[in-house]
């Protein structure tokens, strides 16, 4: 078989032949790369004696070809997956994990891995080679080097099932997604949802064979207009159900025991490998340090934020009963109720604010701020191949017009793609014989889609979304290090936010919306009215906003920090840990665990702290900003140096220092958030 995955790739700046690739090419491609790597892995062992350069270099250059190909696989697994590729992924999951193992547990490597570390002090190295060593040490150490051969043995097993659990977890969520939708036949049952919505919503009944319908469904774009602006409580309630039910209702797509599986797996590693738990393993290598400090942090913020909290959701609910008498307010009512207090207090909603951000102007608006700040240029590219007739690749220049990077855009539902939004690689930056090799970037969302009257129109929740998952791409597109490992988002992950996070300030700030938020019909201007009103709102129910997330932090530490064992079922083990955070009725039925994809499917197991813990960094950082001009040159050179293209070459807390100056304060995220009591 001709496999376009096996020969360098023949496309502008070496990116993924999408239009080659067919599914059946990744098994035998991957499966040939894995035999290529281990042949560079009995070179690195074949030299007489270990080095620095024979050794540890090596070992990071070895497998670039499977890194790509297999991240190739993975992306799409994500953001374009089929039935075959699902298939396919629980074949190619345990082949990576037995590779991986195979070298990490290699006493041979690990012994000249060691004998070069032990000589670390007299070796003369760079801070990035240093960091590069130590890394590597790390890394065998962490993933069981040391152990005995039956514990190794264990090893294996344990990452080989957590490999496939994870899988099964996310395609249970993605099928769950997938098989509900909801038909409405009256249109008096769709009071309150303004016309562009409504209109998406009759086009999906359309492409669902039911004209003359409208169907909602659990994709972000048709289930959180819904949940703001539908007036019909009972159709609320129903939609409410469904999302945060999902994969908990005991039949073939149930994730409670795939949890459970998870936890303990996860635990026995730990133990395994001299750890307390899971979260004392990982958080060993975070800014954070440890369980206590994640705790001790969480909970101060949860006294400072709670009584904002409380005071919000008792003004919602006496709003709630004055204008509808109803007589509790339920979860399902929140963002309704919630969407109205905001439009009386502010005179703002988000359908006031849709028109002046349709997405293509917002993409340029986000690609002139990273202009202004870092010199890039985005020229949309139809030459690169893409894999969905939907996703528009860049070419991505600097000041002088030489290649930075290849950037994706990937914004709209569909059935292959899971829910949410997120930033990937297909290719890292690194250095090669004097070569730098320039990464290629994508970001993943799902957005509200056009209709056949009206442009795709962003809430401006969106559009901070957006803002965010570019500063993740940032990251990304402006790394320059020497060594792929240490690249770009290779950061701890508790500092990986911060990029991202900063980005969305940006949003809130006059002189960045006036270079793109303008009227999709007239042209004009967002009004600076408009503009002080979001500004002014941006702290309307702050304190619940940070209630909530802490809550899933503290879920998050509470499965990985203790023994699963103790976890008997998996409801009523969520309900005891969110009792504390709870604003609002429990309500029966529904459970988030089971379709919490960030701690179960992604890598923020005992790390979704670390969305609170980057906001101190990004709120301090982005302070000085503020200070100097949010445009102000001197101030995005010290941040693209010391943060975005510093990757993880240096410990983060050096990082940030540099940039800052001092290290960071958390007044100022309390400020932001208006919970610094004065």
């Amino acid at each position: 078989m001709n496999n376009p995955l096996l020969t360098t790739f023949e496309t502008p700046f070496q990116t993924p032949p999408f239009d080659q690739i067919q599914t059946q090419h990744f098994l035998p491609a991957i499966q040939e790369l894995i035999e290529r790597a281990k042949t560079e892995i009995a070179q690195i062992k074949s030299q007489s004696i270990p080095t620095f350069q024979n050794t540890i270099e090596a070992l990071d250059q070895a497998g670039k070809e499977l890194s790509v190909v297999s991240g190739i696989f993975f992306n799409l697994n994500s953001a374009e997956t089929s039935d075959e590729i699902q298939k396919l992924a629980r074949e190619i999951s345990p082949l990576l994990t037995e590779y991986s193992n195979d070298i990490l547990l290699d006493q041979e490597l690990f012994q000249r891995v060691s004998q070069v570390y032990d000589q670390k002090d007299s070796l003369s190295l760079s801070e990035e080679q240093g960091m590069l060593l130590d890394k590597t040490f790390k890394s065998f150490v962490r993933n069981g080097a040391k152990l005995n051969q039956k514990d190794a043995e264990k090893l294996r097993k344990i990452d080989q099932e957590l490999a496939q659990l994870s899988l099964k977890f996310g395609e249970h969520v993605l099928a769950e997604t997938n098989r509900f939708v909801h038909f409405v036949s009256d249109e008096s049952d769709l009071e309150g949802l303004p016309d562009g919505i409504k209109e998406a919503a009759a086009q999906t009944a359309e492409e669902k064979g039911k004209d003359g319908q409208w169907a909602f469904s659990l994709d972000y774009p048709s289930y959180i207009p819904a949940m703001t602006y539908l007036k019909s409580r009972p159709l609320r309630r129903l939609l409410f159900l469904a999302y945060n039910s999902k994969s908990s209702k005991g039949d073939e797509l149930d994730n409670k025991e795939v949890i459970k599986n998870i936890l303990r797996l996860k635990n026995d590693r730990a133990n395994l490998l001299g750890y307390r738990s899971h979260a004392d393993f990982v958080l060993e290598e975070r800014m954070a340090k440890s369980a206590k400090s994640v705790m001790d942090f969480l909970e101060n913020l949860l006294e400072k934020a709670k009584p904002k909290a409380e005071k919000e959701v008792a003004e919602l609910e006496d709003f709630a009963k004055k204008l509808d008498h109803i007589d509790r307010l339920e979860k399902w009512d929140f963002a309704y109720y919630s969407e109205l207090l905001k439009k009386e207090k502010f005179e703002l909603d988000d359908e006031i604010l849709r028109p002046y951000f349709q997405l293509e102007k917002v993409i340029d608006g986000v690609f002139q701020t990273a202009q202004k700040l870092y010199g890039l240029t985005f020229v949309p590219n139809p030459k690169i191949p893409v894999y969905h007739k939907d996703v528009t690749a860049y070419e991505v220049q600097g000041e002088n017009g030489e290649h930075i990077a290849v950037f994706y855009a990937d914004f709209f539902p569909r059935s292959g793609k899971r829910n949410g939004a997120w930033m990937t690689s297909y290719r890292s930056q690194y250095k090669l014989e004097n070569k730098n090799l320039r990464p290629h970037v994508s970001i993943v969302c799902n957005f509200t889609k056009p209709t056949k009257t009206k442009p795709s129109l962003l809430t401006f929740n969106e559009v901070t979304t957006l803002f965010h998952e570019f500063g993740h791409a940032l990251h990304g597109m402006l790394a320059n290090s020497t060594y792929q490992s240490l690249s770009g988002t290779s950061v701890y992950w508790d500092f990986v936010e911060l990029p991202s996070q900063i980005f969305e300030n940006w949003c809130y700030e006059k002189e960045c919306l006036d270079l793109f938020a303008q009227h999709f019909q007239t042209g004009e201007k967002i009004p600076a009215e408009l503009i002080e009103k979001i500004k002014k709102s941006a702290n309307f129910q702050q304190g619940y906003q940070t209630v909530r997330q802490i809550s899933f932090g503290l879920l998050d530490m509470a499965y990985h920090s203790q023994n699963p064992e103790e976890i008997s079922e998996i409801g009523e083990f969520e309900k005891s840990i969110m009792q504390k955070t709870e604003l609002l009725p429990t309500v029966p039925g529904t459970m988030m665990s089971t379709s919490f994809s960030h701690i179960f499917q992604g890598g923020y197991a005992a790390g979704y702290y670390s969305y609170k813990w980057a906001e101190v960094l990004d709120a301090d950082a982005f302070e000085l900003f503020q200070e100097k001009g949010v445009f102000d040159p001197e101030t995005a050179r010290s941040f693209a140096a010391h943060v975005l293209s510093a990757g993880g070459t240096v410990h983060p807390s050096i990082l940030y220092k540099r940039f800052r100056g001092r290290d960071p304060k958390p007044d100022a995220l309390l400020r932001r958030a208006g919970l610094l009591v004065k």
